[in-house]
C-alpha cells in the first residue's frame, strides 16, 4: 500500500495543510502511521493504490474522520475543532457518479452555491461563470444523466469551485477519462491555481500525470513518509547515459553487441527495455567524455547506426520503485543480521 504526495511550491512561504505525526488506525488496519508533512500553496498531488491511505487523509482533513493520534491543520485549522469552519473554506469533487440524472447542471451547481451560504442571485452568477471556464457553459440546461464521463466530471469540478474556496481536493478527477480528456481535465486544474490562485489536492493513481503538473514530491509507503524532494530532484538528469543504437545483416541484435563490446572493455550496461517509456535501450555510468567517445567508437566498429546517446531522466515511478526496492533490502539486511 502506497501513497505519493505530489505538490508544486510557489514564492509564498503559507502552509495550506500541516501534519503531525497523524495515524489513523483501524482494527486490522494502519492507514497512516505517524505522517509528518507540511504542504505549501499551490497543485498538490496524492498518489496512491487502493488502500494507501488517501481517502482517509481527505475525510481527516475535511474534519469528517478523527484521527487516532497526533494532528493536523487546514488554511490554519485544526481539523479536530474546526471542521464546520474548514469545510466553508474547502470544495471537495468526488471520485465517484453521484449526480442526480434528472437534474441540470445549473441546477445542481446552484443549489451547492446556495449550500455553501451563497445568496440566489450570486449563485446563479457564480455558476454561470464557473461552468464556463469548465467548458460546460453551451450544455448547462441539459439532464445530467445524458452527460458522458467527461462532462460529469467537469460538473463535479464546477461545484467544487463554485463558492470561490481556497483550497480545493479533487478524488480521482481523471477517472474514467480517455487521455485526451485527461489532458483537458490537467490543464483545467493547472488553471485553478495559476488562473485563481486556489490551492489544489488532487488524488490520483497515475503518477505521470503529477509527474507533468507538479513541481514536489512526497512519498509515503505503508501511510509512513518516505521522501520528500522537488519532481527536479526524482527526475533529474543524472549521470547515466541512455544509448540506442540500429541493427545491421552482420548484427540483427544492435543491442546485444554493443553490450558486448563495452563489457569486453571493463564498461558494465543494464537494459532498460520495461521501463516506462525506455525501449530497448542500454544504460551505462558516464565517466566523463571519454565513456561517450568509448560508445562512439564501439559503435562506429560495429558498423551499427547510433540512434540516440544523451543523459537520462529518471520518471518518478522508477526512483520510487528503486526506494522501494532499496528499503526492501535494508530491510532484509537487518533481518539477517538479527538472525545471525
Amino acid at each position: 500500500m502506497t501513497l505519493v504526495v505530489v505538490l508544486a511550491t510557489t514564492v509564498d512561504d503559507v502552509t495550506v495543510i500541516a501534519t503531525e505525526s497523524l495515524s489513523k488506525r483501524f482494527p486490522r488496519v494502519t492507514a497512516l502511521d505517524r505522517l509528518s508533512v507540511d504542504i505549501g500553496p499551490g497543485v498538490t498531488g496524492l498518489v496512491g493504490a487502493n488502500g494507501a491511505g488517501k481517502s482517509t487523509l481527505i475525510k481527516i482533513l475535511l474534519g469528517l474522520s478523527p484521527a487516532t493520534e497526533g494532528r493536523a491543520d487546514v488554511l490554519g485549522l485544526d481539523v479536530a475543532t474546526k471542521g464546520g469552519a474548514i469545510r466553508e473554506r474547502v470544495g471537495y469533487m468526488p471520485e465517484h457518479d453521484c449526480l442526480p440524472p434528472d437534474v441540470s447542471a445549473t441546477e445542481f451547481v446552484v443549489h451547492m452555491a446556495r449550500m455553501s451560504g451563497l445568496p440566489p442571485t450570486a449563485a446563479r452568477e457564480r455558476t454561470a461563470d464557473t461552468l464556463r471556464h469548465v467548458g460546460l457553459y453551451e450544455e448547462r440546461y441539459r439532464p445530467m444523466g445524458g452527460y458522458s464521463t467527461g462532462m460529469k466530471q467537469r460538473v463535479k469540478l464546477a461545484q467544487a469551485l463554485v463558492h470561490d474556496p481556497q483550497l480545493v481536493f479533487l478524488d480521482e478527477p481523471t477517472n474514467g477519462l480517455d487521455p485526451v480528456g485527461r489532458d483537458e481535465m490537467l490543464g483545467l486544474i493547472r488553471r485553478i491555481h495559476t488562473d485563481f490562485g486556489i490551492s489544489v489536492l488532487v488524488t490520483s493513481h497515475l503518477l505521470g500525470e503529477l509527474e507533468r503538473t507538479c513541481d514536489h514530491v512526497v512519498v509515503i509507503d505503508g501511510g509512513k513518509l518516505l521522501r520528500s524532494s522537488s519532481t527536479r530532484d526524482f527526475t533529474q538528469t543524472t549521470t547515466t547515459l541512455a544509448i540506442e543504437v540500429t541493427d545491421s545483416d552482420e548484427h540483427p541484435d544492435g543491442t546485444r553487441a554493443v553490450r558486448e563490446a563495452l563489457r569486453a572493455r571493463g564498461v558494465d550496461t543494464n537494459d532498460s527495455s520495461g521501463l516506462p517509456g525506455a525501449g530497448h535501450i542500454l544504460l551505462l555510468t558516464a565517466d566523463g567524455e571519454q565513456t561517450y567517445d568509448l560508445v562512439r567508437d564501439v559503435v562506429a566498429d560495429l558498423g551499427l547506426g547510433l540512434v540516440r546517446m544523451e543523459q537520462r531522466r529518471h520518471h518518478i515511478a522508477e526512483v520510487f520503485r528503486d526506494d522501494r526496492t532499496t528499503d526492501a533490502q535494508d530491510a532484509r539486511k537487518e533481518a539477517v543480521g538479527h538472525g545471525g
